[in-house]
This record gives C-alpha cells, sequence and structure tokens, in this order.
C-alpha cells in the first residue's frame, strides 16, 4: 500500500474543501471523467505527466506530489477486510446479495469471463423521487472471457 498516495489523497480532499470545488469542476479542468478524476485523486489511478501537472497547478501541489500522481496504486486498499463506513459498506452488501446474480447473468449473456474494471466507465447521478432523491449508477466495463488453453 502506497500511505504517499493515501496522505496525498487527504491534502487534495482538503484542498477540494477548501477551494469549493466539486468534482465535476476539477475533472473538467484535468479532461477527464469525475469518476476516474476523484479515483485518481484519492489514489487509486495513475495519472499520465500531463494531467499529473495539471492536477499540480490546480491544488498547488509540489513537483514531488505530481510524481506521487503519477506512481501505479495498489489498487483496492480498503483499510478493513470488511468496510465499516456505512456507504461504503452498502457497497460491499450488493456484492454479497446480488454478486452471485450478476455472475450468473453476465455469463449467461456473454459466456465465461469477467467484466472488466480496467477498460471501465461509470456514471452517478441525482435521481428526483417523492420518496427521496435516488442514487442512480451506471457501470460499463468491456467483457473480457477466459482462454482456453
Amino acid at each position: 500500500m502506497n500511505d504517499a498516495k493515501t496522505a496525498l489523497g487527504h491534502k487534495i480532499l482538503a484542498i477540494k474543501k477548501q477551494r469549493k470545488l466539486t468534482w465535476t469542476q476539477i475533472a473538467a479542468r484535468l479532461g477527464h471523467a469525475p469518476t476516474w478524476t476523484c479515483a485518481a485523486c484519492l489514489g487509486q489511478m495513475s495519472m499520465s505527466p500531463e494531467t499529473a501537472a495539471k492536477a499540480a497547478a490546480l491544488f498547488g501541489l509540489d513537483e514531488a506530489e505530481a510524481e506521487v500522481l503519477q506512481e501505479i496504486p495498489y489498487r483496492g486498499s480498503l483499510p478493513t477486510a470488511v468496510p465499516t463506513d456505512p456507504l461504503i459498506y452498502r457497497f460491499y452488501e450488493l456484492v454479497m446479495v446480488y454478486g452471485t446474480t450478476w455472475k450468473e447473468l453476465i455469463q449467461e449473456e456473454f459466456g465465461d469471463g469477467i467484466m472488466s474494471a480496467i477498460d471501465f466507465d461509470m456514471t452517478l447521478e441525482r435521481q428526483p423521487d417523492q420518496k427521496g432523491d435516488r442514487v442512480k449508477i451506471g457501470m460499463s466495463g468491456k467483457f473480457l472471457a477466459y482462454k482456453q488453453y
């Protein structure tokens, strides 16, 4: 796990809050989607030198911090085996409840393989509802078939 990336992510969150920026605004400045931008700023993606330079200028980071943004991360580095943050836990719960269903439905449609988290896109939007607004998440990942050899 890269503690420098985690520490830098906390610093970026503090600057984002101080400057009252949104991930949509930051993403527009960096030239990427908000989901990817947030993941990269929090240390789960590596930025190109060009994107890291833009981020450094936006957040007032030094050259060493810009280099940290370019490092390949140790992905999926949550601090505990089962997440304790209620929002993150709900995603864990979704996988626990629906994971086998998603696997069955995807493999029925595509065959034996996986949905890529590398060639991946995600959208998030607020969906107004009279009972309380809803969170709508759309995920799209390239299907990768298992090869026989």
